[in-house]
Parts: C-alpha cells; sequence; structure tokens
C-alpha cells in the first residue's frame, strides 16, 4: 500500500477556506505515495492523531511565517501571517521529528521547519539581503529561473547527483539563521539559503523552491519527491 503522506495547507481567513495547489497531491501520486491533506484549525489542541496514519509530512508553501515565533517585531515587508496556521504546522513538526517521520518543507515550509526547530527568518530578501536575485520569478512555475549551488557532501547533492541546479522561486522570505542541527545545504549566488537539512534524521529537509510544480520537466524535482516517498514508504514496512 502507497505511505499516507500528510500536507499542510494555507487557510484564507477572510472566507474561511482551506486551499491547497493539486501539484503538491500529484507529485505526490506520481512519486507513489498517497496525498492527505491537514487542516489546521485554532480549535485543534494535538495533532497525535494524525500520526497514527501518515507515514510522512509535506510543509506546503504559503504566506509569511508570525515573527513573534523567532523573537523578533514585524518589519516592514511581511506579508499576511496566519496564526492558526503557524502554531498547528509548528505542532506537526515538533511531533513528526520526534517519531523520525521523513519531512519535506517546501517554501514557507523550509522556513517554518526552520522556526520551529529554532531558527530565523529573513522577513523581506529585498531589504534583508544586499544585491538580491529575483526570487519571485515573472514566469510559468514550472520553469527554474536562476541557480543554486549546493553542498557537495550533502544529502540532497547525493539525491539528485549533482552540485548545482536551476530552480524556480515564488518567495519574499528565505531562512536566515539555520536551526540547530539543522545545515545550510544550498544557496543562490546572492548568498539566499535555498535548501536546509538535518543530518541526525531520517529524512528532514527543506527548499525553497517548489519541486512540485517541475516534476514533469525536471529530473532533480522528481527525484527528490521519489527520495521523499521512499523514506516514508520505507517507514511504512517496518511499523
Amino acid at each position: 500500500m502507497p505511505p499516507l503522506i500528510g500536507i499542510s495547507c494555507s487557510y484564507d481567513q477572510k472566507e474561511g477556506r482551506f486551499f491547497l495547489p493539486e501539484a503538491y497531491c500529484e507529485a505526490v501520486v506520481k512519486s507513489g505515495g498517497f496525498p492527505v491533506i491537514l487542516p489546521g484549525t485554532g480549535g485543534i489542541k494535538s495533532v497525535r492523531p494524525y500520526f497514527a496514519a501518515i507515514k510522512g509530512l509535506i510543509l506546503a508553501g504559503g504566506g509569511d511565517v508570525d515573527p513573534v515565533h523567532f523573537n523578533e517585531e514585524p518589519q516592514p515587508g511581511l506579508g499576511e501571517i496566519t496564526p492558526d496556521r503557524d502554531r498547528f504546522e509548528i505542532m506537526l513538526i515538533k511531533a513528526a521529528l520526534k517519531k523520525n517521520l521523513p519531512v519535506l518543507g517546501i517554501c514557507r515550509g523550509a522556513q517554518v521547519l526552520n522556526v520551529a526547530c529554532g531558527g530565523t527568518v529573513i522577513q523581506h530578501i529585498a531589504s534583508g539581503v544586499k544585491k538580491p536575485l529575483k526570487h519571485f520569478q515573472s514566469a510559468p512555475r514550472w520553469y527554474p529561473t536562476h541557480e543554486i549551488a549546493i553542498v557537495d557532501s550533502s544529502r540532497l547533492a547525493k539525491i539528485i547527483g549533482t552540485k548545482a541546479a536551476r530552480v524556480n522561486s515564488f518567495h519574499h522570505q528565505a531562512v536566515r539563521q539555520p536551526a540547530p542541527g539543522f545545515t545550510a545545504c544550498a544557496r543562490s549566488s546572492d548568498e539566499v539559503i535555498e535548501a536546509i537539512e538535518h543530518p541526525g534524521y531520517r529524512f528532514v529537509i527543506g527548499v525553497q523552491w517548489h519541486p512540485e510544480c517541475m516534476v514533469d520537466k525536471d529530473k532533480n524535482s522528481a527525484q527528490l519527491f521519489r527520495e521523499f516517498i521512499a523514506a516514508a514508504g520505507s517507514r511504512s514496512k517496518k511499523q
């Protein structure tokens, strides 16, 4: 049976609806998993029941992380925050790591993964980075617009088999200081951190780009998803 993969989702505070682009679910299915969307509300006080079923966790992209979670005041350029989503995803992350479940953070997901574990975030790249690249592209979502350099000894490099790759880009925030135990395993040419990983767990990687949009056209993105689902499937067989 395909491993059940929990995927966090966005919340529209004005309309009161949860939503998730179908590309996440499609990428999971194409990679051998079975997706289930995890909606977080203020009424959820424990995420433990989810972990009786899911074998891996994807933290999806979306809005900004409240800087209160990394001990900063809001700065100009900070976008919309969703308090219930922050609280819910932080609970998910801590529970997943406690169970050593495979975790893949995507865009915002990489940032909230880092924050949940004690790291910090650049609130607005345009004002927080010297001579930044264009990190929010005007191009199709599947199209890679800038290059990243990947640390040769990292798990990410071993997964995709290269020290350089081109990625798509839809973000104005990024990891500033990796959380304790995490390493920055990829950067763009302006030194923005493009991926983090924790070598102490079976599979814990956060990427700043959107591989779910690229799986049909980019072998690196497809391989990242396959490795994540394989790690979840391996855990599923052991349990």
